[in-house]
């Protein structure tokens, strides 16, 4: 097959690296023109992906895999086009397609008959069938279930682990009709491969969920899940720290029953999906009272956190306090949506002298962010923990010199440690922290 992938991000360029592996002609589209050069050099254009640079050398070097900025080039005779363009959204996560129309006004002007239209960015309920079957239909002059097929297929990978997470998650699809889904079938299973597992109810592999709409909801659902279950997770933690308790030690035994799987509390919510696709759900269904009860828990947490750090330490009027971690999750080197954000503001709102370290980010790069580096060694009166980089796990009291109040986000420090500093832990009784 001659297979077009749209946008070549941390997403988008290991599925072309896939489908290249599987034996079909690839072409990926990027606006970037860095990026075409790179992948067409065959360099990684980001760094972290497990595999990625062993088969981005592999499949350009063979010339199974090119990259261009033209759709015209890329797009005319293929069999399959995957958009994974990024939706924007807003601080309150309203969706912006200004990136996924003007990829489509642009798919649609090359489109030909034949070609099957998958989309993979994570969308409102419905968006596949009253936004792009139209816009394609208008731009291209061919009818939808006739001349070509649009269907939906959620990416349900985390990067650094795209090429593990495709083989051990199914692969949903769901068409505008059954002809659509059945082609969807048909390319997926040609273009992945599938790990087997005794624990799902029926064998890994393409699951067809009947519709687009059963399939764009598929996404919200299981993304939403975990946010209600933090959320939920995150007020059992507030009550328990409050009541002399250790929610810890509450979820382990709760989850030692197999109907209970109560997530782990912390002091923010972030990343490009839990934070965002509740949102895109509540866009749909203004009314679901629990989605947005728990969106808006987990968005009180690190103004919760910081009222912690003030409760034990005092005024924080005046006092440098670092926030370590400007990642939203450890390890990874991304702030969108990060809990780094609220909390330097909360603490900025005590009057506090706020600095943020991050061991993934220069100095240079934390300043664009718009906050004040620091550096391990350099005095402060208190700290932050909001992400949970393995390197703070053994963090000790001399490389903050003069702390006297540690607030862990992240339940991961060792409080013999931290013996001598006042230490406390969302979801621990202020005794045992």
């Amino acid at each position: 097959m001659k297979i077009a992938v749209i946008a070549l991000g941390k997403i988008g360029l290991p599925l072309a690296v896939q489908f290249a592996t599987k034996g079909h002609e690839v072409v990926g589209v990027d606006v970037n023109q860095r990026v075409v050069d790179l992948v067409n050099a065959g360099r990684e254009p980001f760094p972290g992906e497990d595999q990625l640079q062993e088969k981005l050398s592999e499949t350009v070097g063979s010339g199974a895999l090119r990259a261009m900025t033209d759709y015209a080039d890329a797009i005319p005779g293929a069999d399959a086009v995957v958009l994974v363009v990024p939706l924007f959204v807003d601080a309150d996560a309203k969706p912006d397609f200004g990136w996924m129309d003007a990829a489509t006004t642009e798919l649609a002007k090359h489109l030909t008959p034949g070609t099957l239209v998958s989309y993979e960015t994570t969308l409102p309920v419905g968006t596949s069938r009253t936004r792009w079957k139209p816009m394609l239909e208008e731009g291209s002059g061919l009818v939808e279930g006739e001349d070509f097929h649009v269907v939906f297929s959620p990416e349900r990978v985390l990067t650094g682990r795209v090429f593990a997470d495709l083989r051990k998650y199914p692969k949903l699809v769901g068409g505008l009709d059954e002809a659509g889904a059945r082609r969807a079938v048909e390319f997926y299973e040609s273009v992945l491969d599938f790990d087997e597992r005794d624990d799902l109810p029926r064998p890994n592999g393409v699951w067809d969920l009947g519709s687009a709409e059963a399939s764009e909801l598929a996404k919200l659902a299981e993304t939403t899940y975990r946010d209600v279950n933090i959320g939920l997770a995150n007020q059992f933690a507030r009550f328990a720290g409050e009541n002399g308790i250790d929610i810890y030690k509450v979820i382990e035994a709760s989850n030692s029953q197999p109907y209970s799987h109560i997530h782990r509390p912390g002091i923010a919510v972030g990343g490009h999906c839990i934070p965002v696709y509740p949102r895109l759900y509540l866009w749909n269904d203004p009314e679901a009272s629990i989605v947005a009860t728990a969106r808006a828990a987990n968005a009180d947490m690190p103004a919760f956190a910081v009222g912690m750090l003030a409760g034990v330490h005092g005024d924080l009027g005046g006092q440098r306090v670092v926030v370590l971690g400007a990642a939203y999750r450890g390890g990874v080197k991304e702030t969108a949506f990060s809990g780094v954000f609220a909390t330097v503001d909360a603490l900025k709102a005590h009057g506090a002298e706020v600095l943020v370290h991050d061991p993934l980010y220069t100095d240079e790069e934390l300043s664009s962010l718009g906050f004040a580096p620091y550096h391990l060694g350099e005095p402060v009166d208190a700290a932050v923990i909001q992400t949970d980089h393995a390197d703070y796990k053994d963090l000790a009291p001399a490389e903050l010199p003069g702390i006297r109040s540690l607030v862990d986000g992240r339940n991961m420090t060792d409080p013999v440690t931290w013996d001598g500093v006042a230490r406390r832990v969302i979801g621990l009784p202020a005794e045992t922290a």
